[in-house]
């Protein structure tokens, strides 16, 4: 009996010591909701190439740095703007020395897949409000959620925004904007580029002018509680293999790939 307890012992002992070894490691990733559909794909090939299994939680950014703010276990913030990466380093929860823009969007308008409106040019004294009708125009948050925000200024910046205000329905994230249009609950959207290439019911009826809306520029940055791992997935991120991942879904890669 005794020879059996040491030999289980000894069992116990050597399986203590495996997982650091053996098991595969995890990351968390807050991640903008437009980032989905690449990301997860970029995600893959990570943990394909580092046994690492990254978890995502897909949000607006807004939403997202509240999380960390309160204390949410992330890895890795990738915010869809400046200004919500910027919030979180103002409170120390970055580490800033890692921080850098990878990719960047557009801003499009869109429709449903078989809507008549087509072909709109999206220009100074651009009229939303008459081209919605008596309906609503779908828009992110435009107080906190970056597609918002990106929306608003472009919509000011036309002199579109006093007659269109009063028309929109305001969404928790882009991807819900997106849904709103996919759905037919409202015939026009505002919302990034790629997030029109992913969905079949939607289509891209016009171009907001680049010099309307500051440029869509998505930071990333590990949190000052990462694991050591993260460290390695924000070089993956810039490799020529997520690049190629990104471009794919129409998002333009900021910065110089390493590998």
């Amino acid at each position: 009996m005794l020879a059996r307890l040491f030999f289980l012992s000894l069992v116990a002992l050597s399986l203590v010591g495996q997982p650091a070894a053996a098991q595969e490691q995890r990351l968390t990733v807050f991640a903008a909701a437009s980032l989905k559909n690449a990301l997860d794909d970029v995600n893959a090939a990570f943990t394909k190439a580092a046994n690492t299994k990254v978890t995502a939680s897909y949000a607006a950014s807004s939403a997202l740095a509240k999380q960390i703010e309160s204390g949410a276990p992330a890895d890795v913030f990738i915010s869809a703007d400046l200004q919500w990466m910027d919030y979180v380093a103002g409170k120390n929860l970055i580490k800033a020395d890692g921080r850098y823009n990878l990719l960047g969007n557009k801003l499009v308008l869109i429709a449903g897949k078989d809507s008549k409106i087509a072909d709109v040019k999206i220009g100074q004294r651009f009229d939303i409000a008459k081209l919605a009708g008596d309906r609503r125009i779908a828009v992110a948050d435009v107080k906190a959620v970056p597609a918002g925000l990106y929306a608003k200024a472009a919509l000011e910046k036309l002199g579109a925004w006093a007659a269109a205000e009063p028309k929109l329905a305001q969404a928790e994230n882009v991807r819900a904007t997106l849904a709103f249009v996919a759905r037919g609950e409202t015939p026009i959207g505002i919302v990034y580029e790629t997030d029109a290439k992913v969905e079949p019911n939607v289509k891209i009826v016009g171009t907001f002018p680049d010099d309307s809306y500051p440029p869509v520029t998505y930071p990333v940055a590990a949190t000052t509680n990462a694991k050591l791992d993260s460290a390695q997935y924000l070089q993956f991120l810039r490799s020529s293999a997520a690049k190629a991942v990104f471009e794919k879904y129409g998002f333009s890669f900021l910065v110089k790939p390493v590998s």
